[in-house]
Parts: C-alpha cells; structure tokens; sequence
C-alpha cells in the first residue's frame, strides 16, 4: 500500500477527512488502486470528502415518514427519516451505512433535497436511474453528480449509489400521501 494513504487512513482515525464507517476499507482501496485492481478515479478524494461530509447525518426525532434502502450486492444500507411541509421536503435525517460511493452519493442528495417536492425527488431518482443504466448522458439535473461519472463503469456498484436517492424520493412520497 502507498505509505501516504496508510498514514492517512490512522492519522484520521474517524476524524477529519475520512468517515469513520469507511476507514475499515481504506487499506483495501489503497492497495488495490496502487496495484492496479481497481480503477483510481473510482474512489477518488472528491468521493471521499463527500463520503466524510453527508448532510443530515442524523435521524429525525419524530418523522412522518422513514424509509431503509439496502444494497443486496454489497449490504450498503441508508435509512431516510423526513417531514414534509406545503408538499416539499423541510427535514431530513440520514443513517448512511454504506461504501464511499453510497455515502458521497446520499451526501450530494442530502445537499439539495430540502424544499424540493416529491415528484422532483423520485425524477432525480429515475434519471440518476437512467444515467448509470447507459440510457442517458445527463448529469446536470443535480449539482455534483460528475464526480460519480467513472462508477458508471462498474454496474456492481449502482445500487449503492442509487440508495440515498431512493431513500429520500420513497419517504418523501409516504409522507406527503
């Protein structure tokens, strides 16, 4: 493994740059980015900081209503906890545990969700959808989304992905029936 990322990985040790629930995985991610197993702009230090800054990170006391996503390939899982307000979204609580792709994604999801209505949420979830699917190129209906552009390339990880925007469009419709 390349030192810098070693040290990096327990300097930080939950703090900092890195998300305490992806530490376990960084030695595994440096190792095999340096031998070439893994494409390196797949987790990349934009994905990372996205990983390490999810907004709402935490649940809702009193939702109206809460919704679990997991990722059947690889066990991520984001729990969305949301109030509705008028028909728009005007609290969300996270519970993101996930790989850094999922975290940096549910992160770029939490960052504009709140205010949006329910139809706008499930659109950006199909056309999230639609994009790692290879059925569309655009990427400009949510800000920050191209920095998930090089995980288009790996299928396995598209459920994960998905998830935060999953979560978030499926509450924020029970809440507002």
């Amino acid at each position: 493994m390349p030192p810098a990322i070693g040290r990096a990985a327990r300097r930080n040790n939950g703090g900092g740059l890195f998300h305490p629930s992806i530490l376990p995985c960084l030695p595994q991610i440096a190792f095999l980015s340096y031998i070439g197993g893994m494409s390196a702009p797949l987790y990349n230090t934009d994905i990372l900081r996205l990983a390490a800054s999810i907004p709402h990170h935490q649940r809702l006391a009193d939702p109206q209503a809460s919704v679990e996503k997991r990722s059947a390939t690889c066990g991520s899982r984001v729990t969305a906890d949301v109030r509705m307000t008028d028909g728009r979204l005007a609290q969300l609580g996270l519970d993101v545990k996930a790989c850094a792709l999922g975290q940096a994604s549910a992160a770029l999801m939490a960052a504009q969700a709140i205010g949006l209505t329910a139809d706008e949420l499930t659109d950006a979830r199909d056309r999230l959808t639609a994009y790692l699917a290879g059925e569309s190129e655009d990427l400009d209906f949510w800000p920050g989304l191209a920095v998930l552009a090089p995980a288009r390339g790996y299928p396995a990880r598209h459920a994960s992905i998905r998830l935060g925007f999953e979560a978030i469009a499926e509450a924020a419709r029970m809440a507002d029936a």
